[in-house]
């Protein structure tokens, strides 16, 4: 678990979340809207290279950056009304692409996760503080 109590730590806490996932390349969050999901987000793509601007897919649904090595898929599932949407959309392809895949509001389509992710859950503790657990699912 770790406590955030500024933005100030987020590269480091971005830089520990990645050490612990390891291999995994899914993250899943999981928080209250304007919890930070996205924040932390564009704290872990900086960390991994990222150099372009990066923005909540709310609209697009799911925006791709590049880094050395790869690709990065950013998903906001949020106006999905349906896991038939994801599936439309081919969430296969970039699940199993063996590239990042962030995805926010997993809670949408629980049954097209696969079996190992990194999950982060973010819980407000304050105006400018957050507890962020994380923890690998296989």
């Amino acid at each position: 678990m770790f406590l955030v109590n500024s933005l100030s730590q987020l590269p480091d806490t971005a830089r520990q979340i990645l050490t612990h996932a390891g291999s995994n390349k899914i993250f899943v969050f999981y928080g209250d809207m304007g919890a930070g999901k996205t924040t932390l987000i564009k704290e872990l793509c900086a960390t991994l290279g990222v150099q372009e601007a990066v923005t909540s897919p709310t609209f697009s649904i799911v925006n791709e950056y590049i880094i050395t090595g790869g690709k990065i898929y950013h998903f906001d599932f949020y106006r999905l009304k349906t896991e038939s949407e994801a599936l439309d959309m081919g969430y296969e392809e970039y699940f199993y692409s063996d590239n990042y895949c962030f995805i926010e509001w997993p809670e949408k389509i629980p049954n097209l996760l696969p079996e190992n992710f990194t999950r982060i859950s973010i819980q407000v503790t304050g105006a400018d503080s957050r507890e962020i657990t994380v923890e690998n699912i296989s």
